[in-house]
């Protein structure tokens, strides 16, 4: 059996990742990549980088072929185009990453430490009606937390 962290470092070894200040200079070229948010609606809403396309991860790949509920033709048409998945961590940016690859998508990359990386360089963030959400409020939404029940279990002595 394969546990998530090794999931990540097999998909690593096949995608390319990009830290928050090469993104945000990229951002400023003609034309700029398309940003893929892979996180859920709700997570998407609270804060994301503007002008990112929301596709949580659940669906990504109908999303990406025509015919589907789920078709998002910018998306379908951006194969040859550079995109930079995004996510909270940069954990399920680099497994969608991988899947885009899968899919045909030739210019893909991975944006490293995700978008707590982003706010820790003190990058703009919007919430969902596109104001920009103060970085205090960000660090506390993406401090981890954790219940009770999520904890590894402790060996009784």
């Amino acid at each position: 059996m394969v546990k998530f962290i090794e999931l990540i470092r097999q998909c690593l070894t096949e995608v390319r990742e990009e830290m928050p200040w090469d993104l945000e200079a990229r951002l400023q070229q003609q034309p700029p990549p398309l940003l893929l948010d892979v996180r859920e609606p709700y997570e998407y809403d609270a804060m994301h980088i503007a002008g990112s396309l929301n596709v949580p991860r659940g669906i990504l790949e109908s999303a990406c072929e025509w015919d589907y509920e789920e078709t998002l033709p910018e998306l379908v048409e951006a194969r040859e185009r550079e995109v930079v998945v995004v996510c909270r961590s940069g954990y399920r940016s680099i497994l969608a990453a991988h899947s885009l690859q899968l899919l045909g998508y030739r210019h893909v990359t991975s944006l490293k430490t995700g978008l707590r990386g982003w706010k820790d360089y003190e990058l703009p963030l919007v919430n969902r009606q596109g104001e920009e959400v103060d970085l205090d409020t960000a660090d506390d939404y993406f401090t981890p937390t954790l219940r009770p029940e999520q904890h590894r279990p402790q060996l009784k002595a």
